[in-house]
């Protein structure tokens, strides 16, 4: 149980005090590197300066400057403003150092251009509580701020900022009770993306033993196409692309800029190609030094070898950007043949996918390969190259669907993250559980998830057997009737098996 004297905890910076709420410590708003703004805008994130006395760790620290919402949402955010962008937060049974939990880090998604630790859906109290774990949540840059490649700025800084969070991990999560040599990181969509990027970055090497990633997105861009998007990005600013000129703009009017090129990217489609369609002008640039290759290839070579890893996705991943650009069921045979001309692997891949699912509607295969490609294919391909690299891997896939509309939404992106976190009315989870209440299964599921993620990063074990291909490619599937059985989308599996998910270029 949490006691008074728990709420206090020194940091290498200084000491911060925290909440006690419902059993547990809670600390908010830490800081672990300097606001990168003035002189270190658009710079590698700078160690926090440390300070006197007590500092109240209460409230969220604020949000990154990022667009205003996704596809015509508004994202709202009831947090403060300021600077201090780059905080952790803290949820812990107790301080107690000789407690030595495991640790567990999440790393927030929203298209590398959205996102807050402090966002309802995040409240980790349930998963702190339910596993006896330490859970660690964190800001990151994004967007212009975080992925744009600029002259005079680091690469990727978005993602040092996620390493600079796992440092202040390694050297402080002992004082909040948590065992610094069993840490877990776990993220959603973007953020799986960023753990995975984690996975091949040499920075990030030895800060993490186990890894969660959920849902992996497959947009990795190349040096080229990153710097082709920043200029467009400077046009809209009306400066150039550079760190000295878009430092002129400020902090909370440049988002804009990318906002209005993400409603213009599909005049890109001939320079841009696949990356058009997805209006995210942003993603983990393939830089050479921060990030040295793709996720895929490095896991391959043996980057992972020493972490475990498990990875899934939702079924029916790309379900949700139907229905919040209202067209469900709406898609035209021209249309989902676009779609199959753009995304489909190979030089007969429409063909091939009409082949393969023969009785699919044309909303159906445009939902299935955009599904295929931008998400399912990628996280399965990572447990391959894991494994083909001496690595360990488990795989999930998220079957039961979200109760809205009479569950028209399938096991729809995002799904996963009011079932992990019990976060049901929040953030997506209203919208996914919008006017059905939450049913006994859904219950049901989180408490799986809950079991299987901290079994994950206590021991390494979810609770299910090893991904291997000699072994028929065993999968958790995830529905009312959780079961373990081959891997579920093996049709779409083989139509990708010679696809190469190398960093997305220029096209001229």
């Amino acid at each position: 149980m949490t006691s008074a004297e728990d709420l206090e905890v020194r940091t290498a910076a200084g000491a911060v005090r925290g909440r006690a709420e419902d059993g547990l410590a809670v600390f908010r708003g830490i800081p672990f590197a300097e606001p990168p703004v003035g002189e270190a805008r658009f710079q590698a994130p700078r160690p926090v300066r440390n300070w006197e006395g007590v500092r109240e760790a209460y409230a969220f620290g604020p949000p990154p400057p990022q667009e205003s919402g996704f596809q015509g949402r508004t994202a709202v955010l009831d947090a403060p403003t300021g600077d201090e962008w780059l905080t952790v937060n803290v949820w812990t049974p107790g301080t107690d150092p000789a407690a030595r939990r495991p640790v567990m880090v999440w790393i927030y998604g929203g298209a590398y251009k959205l996102g807050h630790a402090g966002s309802p859906g995040y409240d980790a109290q349930h998963l702190a509580r339910a596993g006896d774990v330490v859970v660690v949540t964190l800001n990151y840059r994004v967007g212009v701020e975080g992925f744009a490649l600029l002259e005079g700025a680091p690469a990727n800084r978005g993602l040092l900022d996620q390493v600079a969070a796992l440092e202040w991990v390694r050297d402080n999560i002992a004082a909040f009770g948590g065992d610094p040599r069993q840490v877990t990181v776990f993220g959603e969509s973007a953020g799986a993306g960023s753990v995975a990027s984690l996975l091949a970055m040499p920075s990030a090497r030895g800060l993490f033993g186990r890894a969660i990633a959920q849902s992996v997105p497959g947009t990795y861009f190349s040096a080229e196409l990153a710097r082709d998007i920043a200029a467009e990005i400077g046009k809209e600013a009306g400066t150039a692309p550079t760190a000295a000129a878009l430092s002129e703009v400020g902090p909370l009017e440049l988002p804009a800029a990318g906002e209005r090129l993400s409603l213009r990217m599909r005049e890109y489609d001939d320079r841009w190609g696949q990356v058009a369609p997805t209006v995210t002008p942003f993603s983990p640039v393939v830089d050479g030094e921060v990030l040295p290759c793709t996720p895929w290839e490095a896991l391959a070579a043996g980057a992972g070898r020493d972490v475990e890893l498990l990875v899934g996705h939702n079924r029916d991943e790309y379900r949700l950007f139907l229905a919040m650009a209202e067209r469900l069921g709406k898609i035209t045979e021209e249309q989902a043949a676009a779609a199959l001309r753009m995304f489909a692997p190979g030089p007969d891949g429409e063909r091939a996918y009409r082949a393969a699912f023969p009785d699919a509607s044309p909303t159906e295969l445009y939902e299935r390969v955009q599904t295929d490609w931008l998400f399912n294919m990628p996280s399965q391909r990572l447990a391959e190259a894991q494994v083909a690299g001496g690595g360990r891997a488990h795989v999930y896939e998220l079957t039961w669907p979200a109760p809205a509309l009479g569950g028209a939404l399938g096991a729809c992106h995002g799904l996963d993250i009011p079932l992990l976190f019990g976060t049901y009315e929040a953030d997506l989870g209203g919208l996914l559980f919008m006017g059905a209440g939450v049913p006994p299964e859904a219950k049901a599921l989180t408490a799986r998830f809950q079991s299987a993620w901290t079994a994950f990063a206590r021991g390494g074990d979810p609770g299910w057997p090893a991904y291997e291909a000699s072994s028929g490619r065993l999968t958790q599937v995830l529905d009312v009737e959780p079961e373990v059985r081959p891997y579920p989308e093996e049709v779409s599996r083989r139509l990708w098996e010679a696809y190469d998910f190398a960093a997305l270029p220029l096209l001229k």
